[in-house]
């Protein structure tokens, strides 16, 4: 296999050629890498951050946590998992820092990964037939096939407020989170985002800051949770039909074992069988409420409106505040239920009611401008807070691509190629590009993150 030569960064003299590059080392990168080797393939990665995770590598802010439930989100390759145990069916952003460096521990990947390296250009060279990647410290190395395993997680967006410079108090971005842990005690927070960061937020802030002030575009339609511990002889049980449960889990449209319901709300026979169902979901907690809810629910207006119903009756329940009721849980729903994704809470919506949280409602009252002190909305409020927290997620699937310097085979840089819309062949190829095959790509099919074990997608094109 080749190996990069740190010795001489610039590459003058020599540099090394594989098989295959993979950059971003999250779970799609490090499977990648994985399997590559497995099957004969010399195999480089380079790696922004300076350990294996991904996502979970920079995610450090309160209460950041995964929303999809163990033993699901994890490698299923066996001598990763049976020698592993989870603490919580929810696993937070420590667990899995901690299960990326136990995977590293039994696979070995870090010997072919240059971590801490940034890759800022790649480009293809017909006449040899090669890609030729550079970082951000001078390494240089060429391969065949090149997989860029970036994801829709990495590259943060910041949205470009008015006077976003004015303003004299700490302004923190949930994706860029300071080593040195913040303190809220006593302070008056802001939280822009109502997405998965910002529920989780929302539950750790509201508990420490004097005053919290969320600012929500469109309420989120959270799920119960249902968070528990798992024991250690639990896992050892479970881990007797792991190979059963992912086999299920790559049957289902949602990647998670469940019970998928064959019914139609119409084919149902009364609305108490219907309530008594949809409470047997909410209490599975999880996905269960939307992954094994009746077959129609997001073609069937009807059926979709009275499962919204549901969902806001037993919010509401949750919500002392008639006027937050009204913000969190209308009576005509933002958007069709399940079209945009849920997030999972645990005590979310009793944070929101808190004495020491107020509620902004973006679509009647936007955000105008930053100022010295805090935020103006257009109807001339002007709110003052000592931290505003950007929960504005990232520059979802094409961000990382987009600014790589990723310029194939013409010159042209991704940026430029897909200034007018994204094309892809399957969400795996692009034209100009050869032998490039993306890991969770835009347009890609979303699936669980249990691959089958012998093989990767991708390999049917190499």
């Amino acid at each position: 296999m080749g190996s990069i030569d740190n010795s001489q960064p610039n590459g003058a003299s020599h540099t090394p050629h594989y098989d295959a590059i993979v950059i971003g080392a999250g779970f799609g990168g490090c499977y990648s890498l994985y399997k590559l080797r497995k099957l004969g393939f010399s195999t480089h990665l380079f790696e922004a951050g300076s350990a294996l995770g991904g996502v979970w590598h920079w995610n450090s802010y309160p209460g950041a946590r995964v929303d999809s439930e163990m033993p699901y989100y994890q490698f299923s390759i066996p001598e990763v998992y049976k020698t592993w145990n989870w603490s919580r069916r929810f696993p937070g952003h420590e667990e899995l820092k901690r299960y990326f460096a136990h995977v590293d521990s039994v696979l070995g990947l870090s010997k072919d990964i240059s971590f801490n390296n940034v890759v800022i250009g790649a480009d293809f060279d017909v006449s040899n037939v090669r890609w030729t990647v550079t970082t951000s410290t001078g390494n240089k190395a060429t391969c065949k096939y090149l997989l860029p395993a970036t994801g829709n997680s990495h590259r943060h967006y910041t949205p470009n407020f008015p006077d976003m410079a004015a303003y004299r108090g700490a302004l923190l971005h949930s994706a860029l989170w300071p080593k040195q842990k913040p303190s809220f005690a006593g302070k008056r927070v802001a939280i822009i985002g109502a997405g998965a960061t910002g529920v989780q937020l929302v539950q750790e802030i509201s508990k420490e800051a004097e005053h919290l002030t969320v600012y929500i575009r469109n309420p989120n339609l959270a799920l119960p949770m249902m968070q528990r511990d798992i024991s250690e002889l639990e896992n050892k049980i479970q881990k007797g039909i792991y190979r059963g449960l992912f086999e299920i889990a790559r049957k289902t449209a949602a990647g998670l074992a469940c019970d998928t319901q064959p019914l139609a709300l119409t084919e149902t026979s009364s609305q108490e069988e219907r309530e008594e169902y949809w409470e047997e979901l909410w209490q599975r907690g999880g996905f269960s409420f939307q992954a094994a809810n009746y077959r129609d629910f997001l073609v069937d207006a009807t059926t979709n409106r009275m499962i919204y119903d549901f969902w806001a009756a037993k919010v509401r329940t949750r919500i002392r505040d008639p006027a937050k009721q009204v913000i969190l849980a209308p009576e005509e729903p933002p958007f069709p239920f399940a079209t945009k994704r849920s997030s999972l809470e645990q005590d979310y919506y009793e944070c929101l009611d808190r004495d020491n949280v107020e509620l902004v409602p973006l679509k009647k009252t936007p955000i105008q401008r930053f100022s010295e002190k805090g935020l103006v909305t257009d109807n001339g409020t002007e709110r003052e807070h000592d931290v505003i927290v950007l929960a504005t997620g990232f520059d979802n699937m094409t961000g990382s691509l987009n600014n790589m310097g990723l310029r194939g085979k013409d010159g042209v840089d991704m940026k430029e190629r897909w200034k007018d819309g994204v094309w892809t062949y399957l969400g795996l190829m692009v034209s100009g590009c050869p032998n490039m095959f993306m890991i969770f790509g835009p347009q890609g099919k979303r699936s669980s993150i249990n691959w089958p074990g012998n093989a990767l997608p991708i390999l049917t094109f190499l």
